[in-house]
């Protein structure tokens, strides 16, 4: 019996570890065939398609299509997260933040739009945060700015493309047990003089259900936004925080 992505051909950035990785392992299990993109090749010792690019490469971008073919499933997961308030945020991470954040997203979406627009199907999923316009997060001043920016890119995508076959969708997690989660928790440790454990609590408290979410929880999500069986969902922004957007 086939998966419910069984037949689909898939590109997943920031494929080599946390969310993008449980995507890749998750959309393989469902039948998909995955190109896995990451920029650290040593991340991608396991993928079945690797690429190995970086996102801030723009031409390489725009020649991705030339490897991997019409691409039925989209997954954007690359991102960078920098602390600090409008006057901490110096003009390098406010440059550093877009150009990842948004710019290579927008241009993803750009090389592979032309391919599922002329097979009239497609589905686009963006991975966003809660920390956008959905809620402002304290020292989140870059990354909820740029956030907020991928939530109007993806509704902007889906009413554009909708008459095409092409869905768009953005998910927006709260904070995920991740290896970048992890540095941030021990910086925090480190700025705080808290020890790791406390950090970590700390972070986790935020979610009103109490704890992190799993990697393998946003990749569920993942699954159904690319699968068929979501075929009448597009420009949606699918929260998946343990509630910290409640209050």
């Amino acid at each position: 019996m086939g998966g419910r992505l069984e037949g689909k051909r898939v590109l997943v950035t920031a494929a080599g570890q946390g969310i993008g990785h449980a995507i890749v392992a998750a959309f393989e299990r469902e039948g998909a065939t995955v190109f896995a993109l990451d920029r650290d090749a040593a991340l991608l010792g396991d993928a079945a398609h690797p690429i190995v690019l970086d996102l801030l490469d723009h031409a390489a971008i725009d020649r991705l299509p030339e490897r991997t073919g019409a691409i039925d499933v989209l997954v954007n997961a690359a991102g960078i997260v920098h602390a600090g308030s409008a006057l901490d945020c110096t003009f390098d991470d406010w440059d550093t933040s877009f150009a990842l954040n948004v710019t290579a997203m927008f241009r993803t979406i750009r090389a592979c739009l032309p391919a599922m627009i002329a097979q009239r199907q497609g589905s686009i999923v963006n991975i966003a945060s809660v920390a956008s316009s959905i809620i402002g997060v304290p020292d989140r001043f870059a990354y909820g700015t740029t956030k907020a920016a991928v939530i109007g890119m993806t509704k902007a995508v889906a009413a554009d493309f909708v008459g095409d076959g092409v869905r768009c969708n953005a998910i927006c997690p709260g904070t995920v047990e991740t290896p970048s989660l992890l540095a941030r928790v021990r910086e925090r440790a480190d700025r705080d003089g808290s020890s790791v454990a406390e950090a970590h609590a700390a972070f986790a408290a935020r979610q009103p259900v109490g704890r992190l979410g799993r990697v393998d929880e946003i990749a569920a999500l993942a699954v159904h936004l690319a699968s068929d069986e979501s075929a009448f969902t597009t420009g949606t922004t699918a929260v998946i925080d343990g509630g910290w957007s409640l209050f």
